[in-house]
């Protein structure tokens, strides 16, 4: 493989003829058990006293408001179950939480005095207090945030989310979710051409067989969507690629050297960049083809469907790790070298290997 890629021109697209692989990936089941009834005296009551009200001085507007928000928040979230695009972080998508606080007392708030109650509200990207309102009252349809006696604090905690890369982006770029229609969903690792022929003109994404290749129960041609099917993404309309080759995983005993799948993508649907979020918008890199051989302590980085953009070092050469794959199925995978990944210092990854 070279992870190389030319431009569009000179690539082969897939088969149209293949590829339109559908259905769930996961199939909600009815619990089959019943479970019986305590008896009856077995319940125990709890000796603890009613705590506190801890928003019994915050005044009635300000409260209303916070529901308004809440609720419209709420009604927000039902876009989850359908495949997220990046325009869900603007707007009143840039907003990620409210709540009551205490004005902050160094001029970022709406009147908002020191130690006096105000609706804090956290949003994904830096906003004034002035843009955050106008986002509450037009987006949101919160007319009562309005008023310049609303005291409000606007807190910057960037995206909140425990799987930052599951959205529907095009091109696709590495870093994202992605699976082989039948898998919950996995990430995009890099773009790849073969060495020979007919493989040199096939761009194609790079990834594990069990994210791509459903653990060896695909065959060539299956429908590969991104993002995921466990994050949204559906064949045929969402797909990027088709399943190209893999290495079988052996389940039975032997010595696994890569968990490692390709899938012949549409060269207009993926780019070779990879991504990282920042602030909620995408931000994008490339890294080098060379290959690179492992060294104690090098510093190493990827970008992940679940963790994002991280990066450690790495602390031993030739691992030999028990991998689990569900089902009772553990392998033994051998690595040429193992990395302790840690959380990102925020360094943008010029220099970082993937």
């Amino acid at each position: 493989m070279n992870g190389e890629p030319r431009g569009s021109e000179g690539f082969q697209e897939p088969p149209a003829d293949v590829g339109r692989g559908a259905g769930p990936a996961h199939i909600d089941e009815e619990a089959a058990e019943q479970f019986a009834v305590p008896g009856e005296g077995a319940a125990e009551v709890a000796a603890v006293s009613e705590p506190p009200d801890a928003l019994a001085g915050v005044g009635m507007e300000l409260l209303e408001i916070k529901r308004a928000i809440e609720e419209r928040m709420r009604q927000d979230v039902t876009q989850a179950a359908a495949v997220r695009s990046l325009d869900a972080f603007r707007d009143a998508g840039n907003i990620q939480g409210v709540a009551i606080g205490l004005g902050d007392g160094l001029g970022l708030g709406s009147a908002a005095e020191p130690g006096a109650p105000a609706l804090t509200v956290y949003v994904a990207e830096p906003s004034s207090v002035d843009q955050v309102k106008a986002v509450v009252v037009d987006s949101m349809g919160v007319r009562a945030a309005a008023s310049d006696s609303v005291p409000m604090n606007v807190v910057v905690t960037g995206l909140i989310d425990a799987q930052p890369h599951r959205f529907r982006i095009r091109p696709a770029p590495g870093g994202v979710s992605v699976a082989h229609f039948r898998v919950t969903a996995g990430t995009i690792g890099c773009l790849a051409i073969g060495r020979t022929a007919p493989r040199n003109t096939r761009l194609m994404i790079l990834s594990n067989n069990h994210v791509l290749a459903n653990s060896n129960s695909a065959v060539f041609g299956d429908c590969i969507c991104q993002p995921g099917p466990f994050d949204g993404g559906r064949c045929p309309q969402d797909q990027i690629a088709i399943l190209e080759r893999f290495v079988p995983i052996n389940f039975a005993g032997g010595v696994n050297f890569v968990d490692c799948a390709t899938g012949w993508a549409w060269p207009d649907r993926v780019r070779r960049e990879l991504v990282y979020l920042s602030g909620g918008n995408p931000a994008f890199f490339r890294i080098s083809s060379a290959p690179v051989a492992p060294v104690l302590g090098m510093l190493v980085g990827k970008s992940g469907r679940t963790t994002q953009l991280t990066q450690g070092r790495s602390t031993g050469i030739g691992a030999t790790i028990r991998v689990n794959y569900g089902g009772g199925r553990v392998v033994a995978v051998r690595w040429r070298w193992r990395v302790d990944v840690c959380e990102p210092d925020h360094a943008r990854p010029s220099g970082t290997r993937h």
